[in-house]
């Protein structure tokens, strides 16, 4: 898929801040073929070729504009308006976060993080230049929070790949949530924990970043250019404020050749009877939960609206395609029919 084919998809994807999205969805499965399984992060296949970016050629649509109307659940909303209530949103459910992911998702939720992870295989890449696949390794694991998927990532890197030369950023807008994440990285291996980082950034501006409990009125730090091997990011792209703003700061700040990872809930549209079933779930009991465990039901209810709201994965694999990045396939693989699905993209090497 040529890039300009994919424009008209990108416009629809991107007005879904002011309109309902209309959501398609491919095949279905708990899980769709394993095969990816046995591949590293670092072998993606070329199949869609997208025009390289440059500054100077970065859409309007693509440059955060804090004036700029976006969508907060069903709610319109201003960039900056959003990313004040998406904070609020974390800061409140950060201590109950993991237990409403086991209610929301009957705990699917790890299987499907256990999955991307396994996909991506950290800590081995066989097109390195040497003779051994256990290069160094920069992982930036982008609204990490509470660290599940990071600790997925050391523990496959260290463990199973036997690669200690693997570090992990967790990158979080949400000081409340990346707190979580320290607290329980306590129980890591002392070798792990050595090699994880916390920094509270916006994703959609990665040049200014500064440790978590800094002090506010200090320098801030930039990731630079080209600096990173593997980006990834978990159920926390939704609640961007400009998604095509934080892609092409992924693009930036990943080597040729680096790969964007992202796991997020998806549509199962294609699937008329499970999607009302999932549907009157969703709405029905999620905030109800919300209420019961975590005395707010508010930030649960935006929590559905923002899946609700999210493009389906063709429009998401295009927007991805037009920040610039490569893809395999059709670009996306579905997990539990849809409710969730895997993106991958690499930065094209020349």
């Amino acid at each position: 898929m040529s890039v300009s084919a994919a424009r008209p998809a990108l416009r629809r994807a991107v007005r879904c801040s002011n309109n309902t999205v209309k959501y398609s969805t491919a095949k279905s499965g708990l899980l769709s073929s394993p095969a990816s399984l046995s591949r590293s992060f670092s072998s993606t296949v070329s199949s869609h070729s997208p025009k390289t970016p440059n500054s100077s050629s970065i859409p309007e649509y693509a440059r955060p504009d804090p004036s700029r109307p976006t969508h907060f659940g069903f709610e319109t909303v201003t960039e900056a308006e959003k990313r004040e209530r998406v904070a609020g949103v974390f800061t409140s459910v950060a201590e109950s976060y993991d237990r409403m992911n086991d209610l929301m998702s009957f705990g699917w939720h790890r299987i499907w993080k256990d999955h991307f992870v396994a996909s991506l295989n950290p800590g081995f890449s066989p097109l390195t230049s040497g003779p051994d696949p256990r290069a160094p390794q920069h992982i930036l694991d982008i609204a990490g929070g509470t660290g599940d998927i990071a600790f997925r990532m050391l523990h496959t890197a260290h463990n199973i790949n036997r690669n200690p030369d693997v570090r992990v950023t967790i990158s979080d807008i949400n000081p409340a949530m990346l707190s979580v994440g320290k607290q329980r990285s306590q129980s890591l291996p002392a070798t792990q924990q050595a090699v994880l980082n916390f920094v509270e950034a916006n994703a959609e501006d990665l040049t200014k970043t500064r440790p978590l409990h800094s002090d506010p009125s200090a320098a801030t730090i930039s990731i630079p250019d080209q600096s990173v091997d593997l980006y990834t990011v978990a159920f926390g792209i939704r609640n961007f404020s400009n998604i095509p703003a934080a892609l092409r700061e992924a693009y930036r700040v990943l080597k040729p050749g680096g790969v964007f990872a992202c796991l997020e809930f998806s549509k199962v549209d294609k699937h008329p009877l499970f999607n009302a079933v999932y549907k009157r779930w969703s709405f029905g009991a999620i905030p109800l939960i919300g209420q019961l465990v975590a005395g707010d039901r508010d930030s649960y209810q935006y929590l559905v609206e923002s899946i609700e709201r999210f493009p389906s994965q063709e429009e998401f694999r295009d927007m991805i395609v037009d920040a610039g990045f490569v893809v395999g396939g059709q670009g996306y693989e579905d997990l539990t029919g849809g409710v969730a699905a895997i993106h991958k993209g690499m930065k094209p090497r020349a």
